[in-house]
Order: C-alpha cells, then structure tokens, then sequence
C-alpha cells in the first residue's frame, strides 16, 4: 500500500506533476554550475515565480496563488527531491521571509514587497546570526537608532542565506534597551544604500549552491516605515511566533532527502554486485535499508501531522522542534548509512549520495540547534 499525504489534494497533484517536470526540465541541468559558481542564477529565481512556486500561501492580492502551507510543504519536498541545491534560499525567501511581511507588515510593505517577491524579482533574506550570537537571539548587538526621521543601522551579520543575491533584508536589531524587548525587525531593501556592504560569499563544506554571507551595516540610512509591526520593541515575540513555520520546513526538507537517499541506494545496491550478487541480497544491506526506511516512515507521519496542526494554525513550539531535531538528526545517520552501503564510490562527488552526506550536517545547526531544540522540550516536561 502507497502511503500518501493527508494533506495532499487533487488541485495539489496535478500541481506537483508540472512541477516535478519543470524542475528535472528546466533547473536540475544547471545544478553543478551553480554548486561551482557558489549561488543559484538569478533566472531560476523568475522561472520558478512564474511557475508559482514561489509565496504558494500568500494571498493572491500580493501575488501569492492564496494556498494553504500544504503548497509550501510539497514545492519544499519536490525542490529538495528533485534539484535540492534550490531548497534552502527558496524555503528561507518563501517560508521565512515572505511571512514576516505577511504577518506584520502593513498592507503598504505588503504590497511593495510580496507581489516582487513572488515573481522572483525580488529575493528575500532575513539576518540574525551575528560573528557572536547564534542561537541566543536575546545577544544581538547590531543596533537600530533613530536619527532625524530615519533609522540608522550598525552591525554585521553572517551565515546569511541568500545574503549575495538580496534585494530585501529582514534585520534584527536593537532599538532599544538589552534583552528581548529591545529588538526589532527592520527590512533593509539593499539596492542603492550606501551604508549596506555584502561580504565574503561564505566557503562552506556543502549546500554549495546556496549563498551564504556577512552583511555589513556601517550607519545604514532606512525609513521608519521599513519597520515591522508598526512598534518598536515586538522583534522577539515575532520571531518566536514565526520559528515554529521555520523549523518545520527543516524537518520537510528532512525527510524528502531521508526518502531520496533510500531509493538512490536501494536503486544502486540492486545493481552493484559483490561475492556474485547484487549487494542488497547481504542481509546486511537490507536490514539497514530496512531501518532506514522504517525511519523515513514515521518521520513522513509525523512531519505530515505537524503540517495538519500548521495548517489550521495549532502548531506550537514544543513539537516543532521535535519535528527539528529527530528528522535533521535521522537525516545525517541516513546519509552516513546510504554513503557506507555505496562503498568507496559514496566518497566520489559524481555520486548524489555524497552530497546530501555534506549537506545533511548543518540541519543539526541552522534553524536552533538541535541542543536547543531539546532544550525546549525539556521545558515542556
């Protein structure tokens, strides 16, 4: 029996079939130039715009198909199936940014920024993670002063993804006192500001394709109107509502490469022979690819529940990061796992499987670690 989605629809189907074909199409032949050139084409941004997979749950008077987070779910899963060398700056610029905006911008920002965004004329990024300050968002030192009628912002940023292609910056900084209650979210749009400056294109050891950057801020002139929220001092409580969504999607991601890896090496065990027989005749073989798939299974069932309760908006911290931890975690042993079962050709980039090994490691990172994900559970006890 073929399990499928609860959250899947006929409209979503027929969807997801154009969709597949389009990316196998038109994006995967460009993969190894962009893991080479460090940073996905600015072209493949506009062609999925116009596919529709780009804002899928933002409503259509901002250019949004108006869909349901199941959109946003299954254009994560294909992306991440099919070409995943897309799947972080789409998830961080669809599922991250664009709800920020949606959430607490003012139908002004709304409608400046979404229907660009949409259309992949704009891409979006949001900055946190300061040289200092990773998960403890409370320690955020770049700061956001009023001067005359606009906001002048100083600071840096790094792991900044989609940092060297953005056009729109969703900066956490502090405007007022330390602790939470001092920070805000201020969107820098980076074209013609004098004072925003892009660093290094971070080298890292996989998510080749994906750009990753510092920012630097050195006295950048913003409107007040750039300020979500309408009030300064909401920063903290807006992304503690909107980390949830974001950690989720990290757990989607999870599990479509969970499930790519099993089929790539069940595909290439039934082929490569040791001893006289294929190797996934050795028990062995199959009993990892056995627990492995068993794994993917429950990690598909309650990655699919999550999205029912994100849906009807009953999602809360607690099991998203469970969803976080346990699938980012099942992710890399699944990797490890595929890559032993390839033997020495898992090692040799020309394999898929050698990729997804590299990449799978900073989903245990980036998004809360997975320590501080069991650091919130643990607070639920």
């Amino acid at each position: 029996m073929t399990y499928r989605s609860s959250w899947m629809t006929e409209e979503l189907d027929v969807f997801r079939d154009q969709f597949r074909k389009f990316l196998a199409k038109d994006l995967a032949p460009h993969a190894e130039t962009w893991r080479k050139q460090k940073m996905v084409d600015r072209s493949a941004w506009r062609a999925l715009g116009e596919m529709g997979a780009l804002l899928p749950s933002v409503p259509e008077a901002y250019g949004g198909l108006g869909a349901s987070f199941a959109y946003d779910a299954a254009v994560i899963e294909d992306i991440e199936s099919v070409v995943p060398e897309v799947t972080t700056g789409v998830s961080v610029h669809s599922g991250i940014v664009a709800h920020y905006i949606l959430n607490y911008g003012s139908e002004e920002q709304k409608r400046r920024w979404l229907p660009k965004m949409a259309s992949g004329e704009f891409v979006g990024a949001i900055a946190m993670t300061e040289p200092g300050t990773g998960s403890d968002l409370q320690g955020v030192r770049t700061t956001a002063r009023k001067q005359g009628n606009n906001y002048v912002i100083n600071g840096q940023k790094t792991f900044i993804t989609n940092g060297q292609a953005a056009d729109l910056v969703i900066v956490v900084a502090r405007t007022g006192g330390p602790g939470a209650k001092g920070l805000s979210l201020i969107v820098v749009e980076t074209a013609d500001n004098d004072g925003f400056r892009r660093g290094r294109n971070l080298d890292k050891i996989g998510l080749n394709a994906s750009d990753t950057s510092e920012l630097f801020f050195d006295n950048a002139v913003v409107p007040p109107e750039n300020l979500l929220g309408g009030e300064e001092g909401s920063g903290f409580v807006q992304l503690m509502q909107q980390l949830p969504q974001e950690r989720l999607l990290l757990a989607i991601g999870a599990v479509a490469s969970m499930e790519r890896a099993i089929k790539l090496t069940a595909d290439y065990t039934k082929e490569r022979k040791a001893f006289g027989q294929p190797i996934i005749e050795f028990q062995n073989t199959a009993f990892t690819l056995a627990e492995r798939k068993t794994e993917a299974t429950i990690a598909r069932v309650f990655v699919d529940w999550c999205i029912e309760r994100l849906i009807a908006g009953e999602l809360d911290t607690v099991t998203a990061s469970m969803a976080k931890w346990w699938c980012s975690q099942k992710q890399v042993e699944t990797a490890d796992e595929c890559l032993q079962l390839h033997g020495g050709y898992g090692y040799m980039q020309e394999y898929p499987i050698s990729r997804m090994f590299v990449d799978a490691r900073i989903q245990k990172i980036y998004g809360g670690t997975n320590e501080i994900m069991k650091l919130l559970i643990a607070r639920s006890l």
